[in-house]
């Protein structure tokens, strides 16, 4: 090979029969699962070997860009390979051909370095470009290593960090660091919060987590994992990375659609985004809903043309057991149940009582028929009768007939109806929201000015009517019971707003609202939570300026906290902008460390606002020149995003809010000071500022007066 040594030519062959070893036992693999689905479930047992059966045939399919990736030599003379997924040998052999990354084993090769080599003598990267290997990284681990070093695998770092970034996420398998992977091999017991600066990997790290809690626990397949992220974009950004982790159980979604069926219908101000956002709407919602329980009154019901009516102590009772521990809807239907047992027994109790009259009154006329019989006959004779019975008890048989029609009597549904109706959530919601009395009454909290805001508000759903909607549904409860559809896990939990998830994901977690965050708890009971960004990139109009005033209000203080410190994208040429940022944005955090120099210094250019279109167009095709193969994008002011895509309809340009979570190997930031100007806007010039991998260049407008 040309431009490399006979030692690197040697591990380029060596390491590349180990690949197409290992893509030869996936496909025997893949073709032996196959075979093995072709066979029909006949139990539970082996429904549930066709259901694992498919999942190990979803992570061979999906394993297909780098499945080895990495190689660990041990001290004591034994090698391992790591890869996406764990290929075991033909022949049975204890030691598998491929490791799995998520394997305990594996963990050396993100964790070890020469300070602590943990019994590795060596870690070797591994670069493939499809199945061809292009490049291997060697790092001695068993002697040497500088003073404090925080860093593994720096070449492959680096070499990582320096390819172009094509508009998808990929995997970091290969080139996780220390600090990263502690965070993706925690335990999952209650809230983990991860706090990370730009370029700090907090994405990477929280897909890679679940892929690595999936494998670690193969339960929680069975119940699925929800990942919250901030947009559709940023949704579609990052959707190749679980399935190429070889995890599919995962359900992605934002806090606008995790309610089946509901979509915001249109934009709110900041402030009453803020005050719909207050965790003081859970009681709110709770009290307003409780208030929804009828008053017990008597109920009268005709049947047959009978009336009948439960007295008021029977309906007292009744509702007072119903609403105990159930959701509304839910103790309609106990309730409803109950009833028609009452009225059951009110009906057979009532025939009992007309049967015994029959048989009162049979008896006296035959007294008297006896009576008359023995003056008129001179024998004597008489009939023998001593009292009257008439065959017209209920048997079980007849009383469960009588229920089934009571339950499906319309007439009974109708005082039932009456009395306690079914609600719809959306428009209980409305109820509430729309009247300024109800809110005087429930949401004492307000002052009036607050409540003729919300009160005046039009009826289409806004973003934060998606968490109070959430919450009168859960307080409601469905209507009726609900039956699993869709063969696939993921279709089944997405489809139904009450699907307890085994562990959920929340990136950009600074943005959410305590009503957000409470949509969150209840969809998962065992609070196993990973929560990643960044406090300092907050831009939603919620009022907390520290994770504990973001999760505390929800979660108390169960809930715990790690940091992620090295900045990976972000240059150093750049982050030595952010400190002056940070400092106007009021953060006490410290920015992030930056690993690497790109070689491009961050440059201005001034213009006239005549000019900007141009100018802006000129510089994205001088950047796009510079980085072929990679990405351009555009930040810009709110103000000034619309009018940018109409004049420049082929370059993506977003505002702040939208921009975050993405990379560009190129960003220009437009109007910097316009961005300032926005609320929380020293925030949004912080995510502006960071969102390039190599080149930085900012548009900058005459100062206003």
């Amino acid at each position: 090979m040309p431009g490399t040594t006979t030692r690197q030519a040697d591990a380029l062959h060596q390491e590349q029969e180990t690949v197409d070893d290992a893509y030869l036992r996936r496909e025997e693999l893949l073709q032996e699962v196959e075979q093995d689905l072709e066979a029909a479930p006949r139990d539970a047992v082996e429904a549930a070997r066709i259901t694992s059966l498919r999942r190990r045939r979803s992570d061979l399919r999906h394993a297909e860009s780098g499945l080895v990736f990495g190689r660990l030599d041990a001290t004591d003379g034994t090698s391992r390979h790591l890869g996406r997924v764990g290929l075991p040998r033909a022949d049975d052999d204890s030691e598998p051909l491929v490791l799995d990354w998520r394997a305990p084993a594996a963990r050396p090769f993100y964790t070890a370095t020469p300070l602590d080599p943990q019994g590795q003598r060596r870690r070797r990267h591994i670069r493939t470009e499809g199945r061809r290997v292009v490049g291997v990284d060697d790092e001695p681990l068993d002697a040497g290593g500088s003073e404090g070093e925080e860093l593994v695998g720096e070449g492959a770092l680096l070499n990582a960090l320096s390819a172009r970034r094509t508009g998808k996420m990929g995997t970091a398998v290969a080139t996780l660091q220390r600090e990263q992977d502690a965070i993706v091999r925690a335990d999952s017991d209650g809230p983990l919060v991860v706090q990370g600066g730009p370029g700090t990997g907090k994405t990477v790290v929280a897909l890679h987590r679940v892929a690595y809690l999936l494998f670690s626990n193969p339960d929680l397949a069975s119940q699925g994992v929800l990942v919250l992220g901030p947009s559709r974009r940023f949704l579609d950004y990052i959707a190749q990375v679980l399935p190429a982790l070889g995890e599919t159980a995962v359900v992605p979604a934002t806090c606008d659609t995790l309610v089946p069926g509901v979509a915001v219908e249109r934009d709110e101000s900041r402030a009453l985004a803020e005050l719909k956002g207050r965790v003081s709407w859970q009681d709110t919602l709770t009290a307003y809903a409780h208030s929804l329980v009828p008053a017990p009154e008597a109920l009268h019901f005709l049947l047959d043309g009978e009336p009948h009516t439960l007295p008021l102590r029977q309906i007292r009772r009744a509702v007072d057991a119903a609403v105990s521990g159930r959701d509304l809807h839910a103790a309609r239907r106990w309730f409803v149940e109950n009833v028609h047992d009452l009225l059951t027994d009110a009906v057979v109790e009532h025939h009992d009582e007309l049967l015994a009259r029959v048989e009162e009154g049979l008896e006296d006329i035959l007294e008297r028929v006896d009576a008359s019989q023995a003056k008129s006959d001179d024998r004597g004779v008489h009939t023998g009768a001593t009292g009257g019975h008439v065959d017209g008890t209920l048997s079980d048989h007849d009383i469960e007939q009588l229920r089934i029609r009571i339950a499906n009597d319309r007439s009974v549904a109708g005082v039932l109806d009456d009395f306690w109706p079914l609600y719809d959530a959306r428009l209980t919601l409305r109820d509430l929201l729309g009247d300024d009395a109800a809110l005087s009454e429930f949401a004492d909290w307000l002052d009036p000015d607050q409540r003729a805001l919300i009160a005046g508000e039009p009826a289409p759903l806004a973003s934060s009517d998606i968490a109070l909607l959430d919450a009168v549904s859960e307080l409601l409860g469905p209507i009726a019971e609900i039956d699993d559809q869709g063969e696939f896990l993921a279709d089944r939990a997405a489809a139904r707003r009450d699907w307890a998830y085994g562990h959920v994901v929340v990136d950009e977690a600074q943005e959410l609202s305590a009503m957000q965050w409470q949509m969150i708890a209840r969809r998962v009971p065992s609070r196993s939570i990973t929560a990643v960004g960044d406090i300092d990139q907050t831009e939603a109009a919620h009022r907390h300026t520290s994770w504990e005033g973001a999760i505390a209000p929800v979660f108390g203080e169960r809930w715990r906290r790690s940091d992620l410190t090295i900045c990976y994208r972000t240059p150093r040429e750049v982050m030595v902008l952010t400190g002056a940022v940070l400092a106007k944005a009021g953060s006490h955090n410290e920015p992030p460390r930056a690993v690497r120099d790109s070689g491009f210094e961050p440059w201005t250019v001034q213009v006239r606002d005549a000019e900007l279109a141009a100018t802006v167009r000129e510089s994205v095709d001088a950047m796009a020149a510079r980085w072929q193969g990679g990405s351009v994008g555009v930040v810009a002011p709110q103000a000034r995003v619309t009018a940018l895509r109409e004049q420049l309809p082929d370059v993506v340009v977003l505002a702040a809010t939208e921009a975050k979570g993405l990379e560009w190997d190129a960003a220009l930031v437009v109007d910097p000071d316009g961005i300032t100007t926005e609320p929380r806007g020293w925030n949004g010039l912080y995510v502006a500022l960071t969102r390039c991998t190599q080149e930085l260049g900012q548009v900058v407008l005459p100062a206003r007066r």
